[in-house]
């Protein structure tokens, strides 16, 4: 049953508080105004109950207030809450010895903590100008990097992200992201999409905009994120593997949406059996808590003394909250991770079986995107239809989020049940057909082959 008069007369009144004093550049979605959560439930200042599919956009990993956070948090914070990084401090270490354990590649690692993914970037961009002594980056068309002004310049899912703050960072150029459902280029024979995208990089980038030698590095999400949850073909990243070998550019990965566990490994770029230079970690790593990291193979790290830092990079309360959330992944959850992803995939394609607005169905893990069409065959983006999946879906107790310009993105907790996804799916499959019945003429209600 729908939700009664959302929102309720109490999150009416704190959003018109906000409104008076919150700065209205922030994405608000629906009217949600959260009160406590525990797990994958979380409720609103009216009292009302959702399941939350979004994580707090992939943060959330161990679930709302898992005891295990908790009890870390406050055990760290009856000792001392901050110390910059002027002095030393044992949770930053052991948070480094244990990155350096799990990182995707074999040597070993260094990590920059931060507070957030777009610091993650800002310190693998420096990094990477610094330890190769160039200048030039190469982005992808619908990644998203953060806001500040260098990862916003990587930046390229949505236009607005750009819009009055020109001229940005100096130094990107944006190729295709090989998407599979959508993809532009043209493909030789035996070549997947991915390998396509390579070739297009060095032919017509490297051939014709950038000299090879002057290209510090590739920043790639292994999974896109905000441009639509989007998997690269198999070939993609031990081509462009190979491609950055022969040119001595670093290979940068954003796991900072697609990591910690999400995909059902540590890292996303394992799925592809290829090892970056640099990766960046946020969002997951500390259950809610703000924290980042740039990490690094330790031999690319010879910046001096004072070349980067920050204040609150590495905050001890945040640093508690991620080692006792590796320690649950590790413990718990990467293998419900898998169990639950590959679960929620089979209900969603036999929903959308039933159900022509879906285009298309695509995941790693508990790292899933639904992609929604106007029609199949042409693939006309369904944005409006999808906004309005997202409402509905609020209206009866389900938290989700856009991503593109026509996906939801299925990403809960990595704790999430088979019951909870059960009980989530029943609700957003209740949505798309009430939105199919709304926007959708009567002649295309009816199923379409997949």
């Amino acid at each position: 049953m729908p939700i009664k008069n959302l929102p309720g007369p109490q999150a009416r009144k704190w959003i018109e508080r906000d409104h008076a004093v919150i700065s209205p550049s922030y994405p608000r979605g629906y009217p949600f105004v959260m009160d406590h959560g525990r797990g994958v439930e979380v409720w609103d200042v009216d009292g009302n109950r959702f399941l939350d599919f979004s994580a707090g956009i992939a943060v959330v990993s161990t679930g709302h207030s898992h005891p295990r956070v908790v009890k870390a948090i406050q055990e760290q914070a009856e000792k001392f809450i901050h110390i910059s990084s002027d002095f030393y401090h044992q949770k930053w270490i052991e948070l480094a010895e244990k990155i350096n354990q799990i990182a995707p590649f074999q040597e070993d690692a260094v990590s920059f903590m931060t507070n957030s993914g777009t610091e993650s970037i800002e310190a693998a961009i420096k990094l990477a100008r610094y330890t190769t002594k160039r200048t030039e980056f190469i982005g992808f068309l619908g990644g998203f990097h953060g806001r500040t002004m260098g990862a916003v310049t990587f930046t390229a899912s949505k236009a607005s992200y750009h819009r009055g703050f020109f001229p940005l960072m100096n130094g990107v150029v944006h190729v295709p992201f090989p998407d599979p459902y959508r993809p532009i280029l043209a493909s030789r024979p035996g070549e997947d999409y991915g390998e396509t995208v390579v070739r297009y990089i060095e032919e017509e980038i490297l051939g014709r905009i950038l000299p090879a030698d002057a290209v510090a590095g590739i920043l790639v999400e292994p999974v896109q994120g905000e441009g639509g949850y989007i998997i690269p073909p198999p070939g993609f990243f031990p081509a462009l593997r190979r491609l950055c070998d022969r040119h001595g550019i670093l290979l940068i990965a954003d796991e900072v949406q697609s990591g910690v566990g999400r995909t059902g490994k540590w890292w996303a770029i394992e799925h592809f059996g290829v090892e970056p230079d640099i990766f960046c970690v946020a969002k997951g790593i500390a259950s809610g808590m703000p924290l980042g990291l740039m990490v690094a193979r330790k031999s690319l790290v010879t910046w001096t003394k004072g070349s980067h830092g920050n204040t609150y990079g590495g905050n001890p309360l945040s640093c508690a909250a991620a080692l006792a959330t590796l320690e649950i992944i590790e413990d718990e959850l990467l293998e419900n991770a898998t169990r639950a992803g590959n679960y929620a995939m089979e209900k969603l394609r036999a929903i959308q079986e039933k159900h022509p607005s879906i285009g298309e169905v695509r995941g790693i893990g508990l790292m899933i995107g639904i992609e929604f069409v106007y029609d199949r065959q042409t693939k006309q983006h369904a944005d409006d239809l999808r906004d309005r999946v997202v409402d509905l879906a609020f209206e009866n107790g389900l938290l989700t989020l856009g991503a593109g310009r026509n996906v939801i993105r299925i990403s809960p907790p990595l704790s999430v049940s088979l019951n909870e996804l059960d009980e989530g799916l029943a609700i957003l499959e209740q949505a798309i057909a009430q939105a199919e019945q709304e926007m959708l003429p009567v002649s295309q209600t009816q199923p379409q082959p997949c």
